[in-house]
């Protein structure tokens, strides 16, 4: 498929050298890979040579890997840094229209060596910009795929495969089979459509370096996406991962609280016991606690602009409820209501927890922006007795007002009848001070922290909450 790359930039000589920088990749998006692991792909790739490339994909995948979802990670990287060739392809005629007939006829036959071979040649034929001395700037899979259009071929494909001959003369395909295959042949055009992009990653990385675009061209993993940036699957894979992370925070917590159950140094016993070593405190003797499990109070932004990060600690949270004596949670936008039902009743049906919330609860009055003045002073008027000493309140949202007051006695109520307010914001922190945010304002009565992604929240909790 591929000649011999004129400019190669080989992340480094040898397997080794490509194993490792597959690994700093890796590593380079969140995923947790240790000695053992590599020690592990190494043994696996001693073992399963270089003869078959898919067989080393899924060797090493089974050696570095620990969930399912890191395969969205580990197969961009891995195709860079384990390439199936190098080098321009074999250049087609140019013909947009023929290569796109060669297409359906690839794609009815399921054709996987030619779809590997069209997609090289779509992306140096219509995805090239710019111009150099070595003939471009880049190639980009947007503009290949714009120009070729795959995903209009459906009923062309679809065509071809209704006129083989059935299995039995005389007899027409259902509609629920019709169903069937035109989904079969939607997912092998988006399968075209990730060769081409793949193809586009391998050419540029040739030309940049591999490692910067292993960095900067893969889409990192769902924990470390910015929830405000986060796409309804990100999303949905943050849910399905409430439950074990909950688990992992359990642990913490409960090995925090096993810790401080032994208290602080009394002194006074302490003395008095070291009059049998002469003064010498030599068994230092622990005040005695009666640990107490915490109350946790959620005030939660549900508006558009947080509602993924809101819900997701929601859900979190509520998974958490047994590390607390007491969880409850209110939800606003411009009014506050109280939803600690809706949370408990939508732990089943995650994806749902939004939708039920402004839904059946009353969070917005006149209009439908957020207003956290006004929200504030209504949950201090109506919900104060739910925070009492032994209380720890959440905050959640980005603190934009849409420049209304922001109603800084209203908070400042709060903070004096809890224990403990901490404010997690899902912006950066430059924008703190940007537009409408009362970031700052707020900041001054509690303490903000910037909570942009699930990995930031989790040790945000882990570090914040009490025990």
């Amino acid at each position: 498929m591929t000649a011999a790359s004129t400019d190669p930039s080989p992340p480094s000589d040898g397997i080794t050298g490509r194993l490792t920088g597959l690994v700093k990749a890796l590593r380079s998006h969140g995923l947790r890979i240790g000695p053992g692991e590599t020690v592990d792909a190494a043994a696996a790739l001693e073992t399963l040579g270089l003869a078959d490339r898919e067989r080393v994909r899924e060797g090493l995948a089974a050696a570095l890997l620990h969930r399912e979802s890191q395969r969205a990670v580990f197969d961009p990287v891995f195709d860079l840094y384990f390439p199936a060739g190098v080098g321009a392809p074999v250049r087609g005629d140019g013909d947009r229209d023929a290569l796109r007939e060669r297409l359906v006829a690839a794609l009815a036959a399921d054709d996987q060596a030619l779809l590997a071979q069209l997609a090289g040649e779509a992306v140096d034929g219509f995805g090239a910009y710019g111009s150099s001395g070595q003939g471009s700037d880049g190639w980009s899979s947007y503009q290949t795929l714009s120009r070729l259009r795959p995903e209009t071929l459906l009923a062309r494909v679809l065509a071809a495969l209704r006129t083989e001959p059935a299995a039995e003369p005389g007899t027409e395909q259902p509609a629920f089979t019709d169903r069937l295959l035109a989904d079969e042949v939607r997912r092998r055009i988006e399968g075209f459509r990730e060769r081409v992009r793949t193809e586009a990653r391998r050419r540029v990385a040739e030309r940049r370096g591999t490692e910067e675009i292993a960095r900067r061209a893969v889409a990192t993993t769902a924990d470390r996406v910015d929830f405000l940036l986060a796409g309804r699957a990100q999303l949905d894979e943050l849910r399905r991962a409430v439950h074990p992370l909950a688990r992992k925070l359990a642990t913490r917590l409960a090995a925090r609280r096993r810790r401080a159950a032994h208290g602080g140094i009394d002194l006074r016993r302490t003395l008095r016991g070291s009059l049998s070593t002469g003064g010498v405190p030599m068994r230092p003797v622990l005040r005695r606690r009666r640990p107490a499990r915490p109350e946790l109070v959620l005030l939660c932004d549900v508006s558009g602009s947080v509602a993924g990060f809101t819900n997701f600690t929601m859900l979190l949270v509520q998974a958490l409820h047994d590390q607390f004596s007491k969880v409850r949670v209110f939800a606003f936008v411009n009014r506050v209501d109280e939803v600690t039902g809706l949370v408990a009743h939508g732990s089943a049906d995650p994806a749902g927890l939004g939708a039920r919330i402004l839904g059946e609860a009353t969070v917005t009055g006149w209009h439908g922006s957020s207003d956290y003045g006004t929200s504030l002073g209504e949950f201090a008027e109506r919900y104060a007795d739910s925070v009492g000493p032994r209380s720890t309140v959440l905050v959640l949202g980005d603190a934009r007002t849409n420049m209304s007051d922001p109603n800084l006695p209203a908070l400042r109520h709060i903070a004096e009848r809890a224990r403990r307010v901490y404010w997690l914001n899902p912006e950066s922190r430059a924008q703190w001070s940007a537009g409408d945010s009362a970031a700052y304002a707020y900041a001054e009565l509690v303490e903000m922290h910037e909570c942009r992604n699930a990995q930031q929240l989790s040790t945000l909790i882990t570090r914040l909450l009490p025990v």
